[in-house]
């Protein structure tokens, strides 16, 4: 059974089944999750059935595409309904956000979120009244805080455990621990701690697409918002906060010029698209569509008409044309809002060579990159705005294999040497393929738009490009190059470095960074077992980072550090102290990886010559 085949369940439903389960059927419910992940199902409507066995069936009840309520889960065994199929069954299911404005980052973002990530769009609400610092406490009540701090260890128990041992009791915790702080209007700690859930399932299911560093950066977000609703106040407090809604302003008259369209497809099982254009002015906006539905359903939505005003342009056809908006509304990200109020017709688009798209191309890649750096921080404020978006003119110079496959380097501005990688490695989606061809042509010159990769070298997901034959322009998610689109093979080919340059190639923070990853899958005890860090530690301080090496001297004395009472016995650990040194470790390194990644896009000695 695959988890994306379930629908959505809210977090109180499956930390109420776990919470409801005996001691003794809490130890079954790991493997009951994996077994009835063996099993088939089937849907029909709304209903999703799972074979149990040859006799018993188990359903989801998922009206509107979210199971809602415990009684929507029923189960035909003998123990029903305090079984531990049920329980399971919820387990098993992506975790639903109710607030589905919180969907669509892209998943990097997941991430959209991001990203994802990444999260589904409110194209069709009207606009909704800004949370602001005068209307938000100056400081957290007394709930917001006990919802924190339940978040909080919530959080360190993870740490603790290690992914191994965060089985769905653990994420149960987190669960009830999320839904607490949704209803204290703590959407932002909430949706973190949904993230992490997501990240802890994808990485016990053995999900491919799962990465160790994703879930620091969850983590790390999750206990960072969690500790700091307790300490802010005013307009920090609320961002901090977060929005459960996104608030759409009104934005008078545009006249809006089509980019292109990339394909959303996130872990929680939504799938869509989001079209980018770009106003008369240079700011960049995007008109999403967004749903529960995975990969098929952003192949399928792609040639659907967007939803904004009497516009009849499907979503690819509006990446390359235009729209006249009026009455438009946009949230802080820039997403334009589809209320009733809107009015919008086609118009005449633009090339990416003429105005007022041209002018994307005009900054200096470097500043691009200190722009979308300031956008993709691990920690950044959701609502802070700003894209990741890099719009560069390269030269490609071939294929490099990398440690984890593959991918096409290509050089900009200033000599800078990029690597362009696979935005979704969905056979499906033609972003594989666009890639590998092209990495069959170099020597070719392309306008290209990519979403910035922080990175110790410059490094973009590819997302759009113009043709090779320099008629019209690429969606590398949707459109399949061929191989006669290419120019003579016989180009001239340049050489590639042999490995990413940049002012952080050789830094030693990566030994700082390695043992903050290492805490997520193993735990803290197998930190603790490292023993001696001194070497580590002295070569840190030799590279000028003794910050570093402090951060990493306390993490691994207090992964170490257990005491005893007075009869000799072990008395708990200090999970709470561990949190807080792992949490310090991981937005240090995090900040000067940023700072590293910054410094790569500066222009090369060679290239400024």
């Amino acid at each position: 059974m695959n988890a994306d085949r379930l629908p959505p369940v809210a977090p109180e439903v499956t930390a109420t089944l776990v919470e409801n389960l005996s001691p003794r059927l809490r130890k079954r419910l790991d493997a009951a999750v994996t077994k009835l992940g063996a099993r088939t199902t089937r849907r029909d409507g709304d209903t999703v059935t799972i074979e149990v066995d040859d006799e018993t069936e188990l359903r989801l009840h998922a009206p509107g595409g979210v199971v809602a309520t415990t009684d929507a889960i029923t189960c035909g065994c003998l123990l029903a309904p305090a079984c531990v199929h049920r329980a399971a069954a919820a387990c098993a299911a992506p975790a639903a956000d109710l607030a589905p404005e919180l969907v669509d980052r892209p998943t990097a973002e997941v991430p959209d979120p991001a990203s994802a990530t990444d999260r589904a769009p409110l194209t069709d609400r009207a606009p909704t009244p800004a949370l602001d610092s005068a209307s938000s406490p100056e400081v957290a009540s007394p709930d917001q805080r006990a919802a924190a701090d339940a978040l909080w260890s919530a959080g360190a128990a993870v740490l603790e455990a290690g992914v191994d041992g965060a089985g769905a009791v653990t994420q149960s915790a987190l669960l009830r621990a999320a839904h607490t702080a949704r209803l204290r209007q703590l959407p932002r700690a909430s949706g973190a701690a949904l993230s992490v859930v997501t990240l802890l399932r994808a990485a016990r299911a053995g999900d491919p697409s799962y990465r160790t560093a994703d879930l620091v950066t969850a983590l790390a977000e999750l206990l960072g918002t969690a500790h700091r609703v307790g300490t802010s106040s005013g307009a920090e407090l609320a961002a901090v906060r977060g929005r459960a809604r996104r608030p759409y302003s009104p934005d008078g008259s545009l006249r809006l010029y089509g980019l292109f369209t990339e394909p959303v497809v996130t872990d929680s099982g939504h799938g869509g698209v989001r079209t980018w254009v770009a106003g008369s002015d240079g700011r960049l906006f995007t008109v999403g569509d967004v749903a529960p539905g995975g990969v098929g359903r952003a192949l399928g939505v792609a040639d659907r008409a967007v939803r904004l005003g009497d516009s009849a342009l499907t979503h690819r056809e509006l990446g390359r044309a235009g729209l006249a908006v009026a009455g438009a509304t946009v949230s802080p990200d820039g997403r334009l809002g589809a209320g009733k109020g809107v009015k919008a017709v086609t118009a005449r688009g633009a090339a990416w060579t003429e105005p007022p798209l041209a002018a994307l191309w005009e900054t200096p890649p470097s500043e691009q990159a200190a722009r979308a750096l300031r956008s993709t921080s691990r920690y950044a404020d959701p609502d802070g705005g700003g894209s990741d978006l890099l719009f560069l003119d390269v030269e490609l110079l071939g294929a490099v294999r990398e440690s984890g496959g593959s991918c096409l380097l290509a050089r900009c501005a200033g000599g800078v040497p990029v690597r362009l990688t696979v935005a979704d490695d969905d056979p499906a989606l033609a972003h594989r393929d666009n890639v590998t061809l092209l990495g069959a042509a170099p020597g070719t010159r392309l306008r290209i738009i990519g979403r910035l990769v922080p990175a110790p070298h410059p490094r973009l997901t590819l997302l759009a490009c113009s043709h090779p034959s320099g008629e019209g322009t690429i969606d590398l998610g949707f459109d399949r190059l061929r191989r006669a689109d290419l120019p003579d093979p016989t180009a001239p080919v340049h050489p590639a470095p042999p490995r990413p340059g940049g002012s952080g190639a050789h830094s030693p923070l990566y030994l700082l960074e390695r043992r903050v990853e290492q805490t997520v899958p193993a735990g803290r005890a197998a930190l603790g077992m490292l023993g001696d860090v001194t070497a580590e530690t002295r070569r840190i301080r030799r590279a000028g980072l003794p910050t570093a090496a402090g951060l990493l001297t306390a993490l691994c004395a207090s992964a170490a550090r257990r005491d005893r009472d007075l009869f000799g016995r072990l008395l708990p650990a200090d999970t709470d102290g561990f949190a807080t040194h792992w949490l310090a470790a991981a937005r240090y390194t995090a900040a000067v990886a940023e700072s590293l990644c910054s410094a790569a896009w500066e222009p090369t000695q060679e290239g400024a010559r």
